[in-house]
């Protein structure tokens, strides 16, 4: 499974050149230039591959360089794409067709043709309960219903309708609030500054948002292709990381080469973070790996050279609890021997 997905770092620099410009920020860092990061992962979130493109770059474009050229570097044929909704456009789909690539991709079922839309909302709303039918020449169209999903959706519906009478309620928007994201779907606008919360488009949203679709050419069974979709977390975790624990943004470098490198470290180090969690793991150690290293940097190692006869003793101190809960990582050759 080759999980792939995008993100934006910004840099702290308005100037833009061919790698650094502005565009759509995943941050609201909107005023800054910035570049796109694309990440491949494996199903536990060990980073595979990863390439930067320039800020203003649509993500949909990014995804099948990254994985032609993992591809071809590692001569894989036996693996299956997951990406997000978000990533895919007909012409991604057509490219992972051709090339002969399995995939499992999120599905804009509001936009399938009417046919498909009809049937879709025919479907009995039953927990974990999948429906699928053929999808084009090769794929099929998953269609599956949560009960826990339609309640988070409802629940978050309710609450961004409410802010939207509190805020409209004279009937009037500024320019100010007619950027703003989130449920301003719902507004019907004209004579440029009168306003109406439609009900219409309340109710209508409300019957696909409890609706998920997925497409794929796989021979998985539907409980599978979703369990598989749904480990695209693995991505965002992933860019969680980087971000805040490995600080990979801000960007303070200025020219391409310097970028690249940061990048370039920035991957290295998240590897590693990796290999960490997986050690961790096998010795059985009940802790993060940032509770680990919280806990490792207030470890002392006491060296004595003896000038006498030239010997040397080193002991380091565990003289906490919590020291003592990281002791079996420092057999790293018996862990790795487990594993």
């Amino acid at each position: 499974m080759l999980f792939y997905d995008v993100t934006t770092l910004y840099l702290e620099s308005g100037k833009t050149d061919v790698l650094r410009e502005p565009g759509f920020s995943k941050d609201g860092k909107t005023a800054e230039s910035q570049i796109v990061l694309g990440l491949l992962v494996s199903r536990d979130g060990y980073p595979l591959s990863y390439c930067i493109f320039n800020g203003s770059q649509y993500e949909g474009y990014t995804m099948i360089p990254v994985i032609d050229d993992f591809i071809q570097r590692f001569l894989l044929d036996d693996f299956v794409v997951v990406a997000d909704v978000g990533l895919m456009s007909k012409r991604n789909v057509q490219q992972l067709e051709d090339a002969g690539y399995k995939y499992i991709i999120g599905a804009r079922i509001h936009t399938e043709s009417e046919a498909v839309k009809k049937w879709i909302l025919s479907l009995g709303k039953e927990d974990r309960k999948y429906h699928e039918r053929k999808h084009g020449d090769n794929a099929r169209l998953i269609i599956g219903y949560s009960t826990d999903r339609a309640k988070k959706d409802a629940h978050n519906r309710e609450k961004g309708v409410a802010r939207l009478r509190k805020s409209y309620a004279s009937g009037k928007i500024t320019k100010a609030s007619v950027n703003k994201r989130g449920y301003n779907k719902f507004l019907e606008i004209s004579k440029d500054v009168d306003v109406v919360i439609s009900d219409d488009k309340i109710a209508e949203d409300a019957k696909w948002n409890v609706l998920k679709g997925y497409i794929t050419n796989t021979d998985l069974k539907p409980k599978e292709v979703v369990t598989q979709y749904h480990g695209l977390w693995v991505v965002e975790r992933a860019f969680c990381v980087t971000k805040g624990n490995l600080e990979a943004r801000p960007i303070f470098h200025f020219t391409e080469k310097r970028i690249e490198a940061h990048i370039c470290i920035c991957f290295m180090a998240y590897k590693v973070y990796k290999e960490l969690e997986r050690i961790i793991c096998i010795a059985k150690v009940d802790l993060s790996v940032d509770s680990v290293l919280r806990i490792a940097k207030t470890i002392a190692t006491v060296r004595i050279n003896f000038p006498n006869n030239g010997t040397v003793m080193q002991q380091t101190l565990l003289l906490t609890p919590d020291h003592c809960k990281i002791k079996p990582l420092f057999d790293i050759q018996s862990i790795l021997s487990q594993g």
